[in-house]
């Protein structure tokens, strides 16, 4: 596919270049501000176009949109308007009636969407998923995902991260959208939230980046009507904090601690048995790239996660 890179914005935005090359030709780049587009262009050799209708005009079949996310309404409408396939950094828009706005246009064009919700194709979740998903653990009652780095207080992320106006939020709208998208991919929409968001870190570099005192340290609780708990723990203040997914039912237990997976249930007399791992599948931007979709990644999960992200930050405390 013919690709643009819509946005210099995200710290992703390599990483996609990168596999956009791989997989097929990279016309251009656009980016609203003038030096970080220039320098991104000639680090990179790419052609540089000066409007967003510039690029919307050029040969690309697709974008991959990595602005901030408070322009992605704009942008991915625009696109879409312009019949161009979309890939785009997640979250999906910071208000979930923007996210239906977007939708609208996504289906009227009828145009291939694809967000980045990546742990999907994970090894260690399918295969959680996997287990999940056979009833082997009975009926799931319980749900936990821990994703943490140190972000803030190693002082490595860049300062518009920490820009409400740009993000929407701080670590949870961030790093806080796996733990989202993933409870919703396992048990639903939840009918219920509380959130609990704090500013840890005493970085005098990172505080003066965090001028906006957006939250590095979070976690949400999400109540289902079927009686499960969810609980999404994230933060950019945690080192060497391995990646946990644990799911809880009335016949067993799974939980996967980084690469390994291991459950106890009513079938081994509670005893901790370790899971041979699921084939890890193709990234949600390899699978846009070479239009093989599997539909998880779809617009309707989107805006759910839009949804559930603006639940929670109503309910923070």
């Amino acid at each position: 596919m013919k690709t643009a890179i819509l946005g210099v914005w995200h710290v992703h935005t390599e990483d996609y270049l990168k596999t956009a090359m791989d997989y097929g030709e990279v016309v251009g780049v656009y980016d609203e501000n003038e030096n970080k587009r220039k320098e991104f262009c000639k680090k990179w050799g790419l052609k540089e176009f000066t409007t967003i209708d510039e690029l919307l005009q050029s040969p690309a079949e697709g974008v991959i949109v990595c602005s901030a996310t408070n322009r992605h309404t704009e942008y991915i409408i625009k696109a879409a308007k312009a019949k161009k396939h979309i890939f785009t950094e997640k979250v999906l828009s910071i208000k979930p009636e923007d996210s239906l706005k977007i939708k609208e246009e996504i289906e009227n064009n009828k145009v291939n969407f694809v967000i980045s919700m990546v742990k999907k194709y994970n090894a260690p979740v399918r295969t959680v998923k996997k287990i999940a998903d056979s009833e082997e653990l009975g009926k799931i009652n319980y749900f936990r995902y821990r994703n943490c780095h140190s972000g803030s207080t190693d002082c490595w992320l860049p300062a518009h991260f920490y820009s409400k106006e740009q993000c929407g939020g701080g670590a949870m709208m961030d790093l806080g959208a796996h733990g989202m998208y993933l409870a919703h991919w396992f048990l639903g929409m939840p009918e219920k939230f509380s959130s609990a968001f704090a500013t840890a870190c005493e970085n005098p570099e990172t505080k003066e980046k965090n001028k906006d005192n957006v939250e590095d340290n979070a976690v949400t609780m999400m109540l289902y009507p079927q009686g499960a708990i969810a609980l999404n723990e994230t933060g950019f203040v945690s080192k060497c904090c391995p990646a946990v997914l644990e799911i809880g039912g009335e016949d067993g237990y799974v939980k996967m601690v980084d690469n390994k997976v291991m459950k106890a249930t009513s079938k081994t007399r509670g005893e901790w048995v370790d899971v041979p791992l699921e084939k890890e599948l193709p990234s949600p931007l390899v699978q846009f790239l070479t239009n093989k979709a599997d539909g998880d990644c779809g617009i309707d999960d989107a805006v759910a996660l839009t949804v559930m992200m603006d639940k929670a930050y109503n309910k923070a405390i």
